[in-house]
């Protein structure tokens, strides 16, 4: 666990956090140079596990080709999220999901492009 604090005139703000979820914060933030932006993706990815290993989640990410894509996913039944080369998508800053509106097939999207969970 990691604690985040933060100083200002009000007092101190702290936030602790997995090891993993700093992992992505790091990640979000070097791809994007904003922190405040990679703290609250990295969280809400957070959800976004939760959510689609205890079924099914509805959420918005942004495209390679810069469109939205609202999208019905879960990683439920996955025995375990890895590539064709039996490398965890982690290990590429993204996020693996079978896709219920397209036959189930395997998609992905990268951390800083995950924009809401519903």
């Amino acid at each position: 666990m990691i604690t985040l604090a933060t100083i200002n005139d009000k007092g101190i703000n702290t936030m602790v956090v997995n090891n993993m979820t700093a992992t992505r914060m790091a990640v979000i933030n070097k791809r994007t140079s904003d922190g405040l932006m990679a703290v609250g993706k990295a969280m809400m990815i957070d959800l976004w596990k939760e959510k689609a290993k205890n079924g099914e989640v509805v959420f918005a990410f942004t495209k390679r080709d810069g469109s939205t894509r609202i999208a019905r996913g879960t990683i439920k039944f996955a025995g375990s999220m890895v590539n064709g080369r039996g490398e965890s998508r982690e290990n590429y800053a993204t996020c693996a999901w079978m896709d219920l509106e397209d036959n189930m097939k395997w998609k992905s999207f990268r951390w800083e492009s995950l924009l809401w969970v519903a």
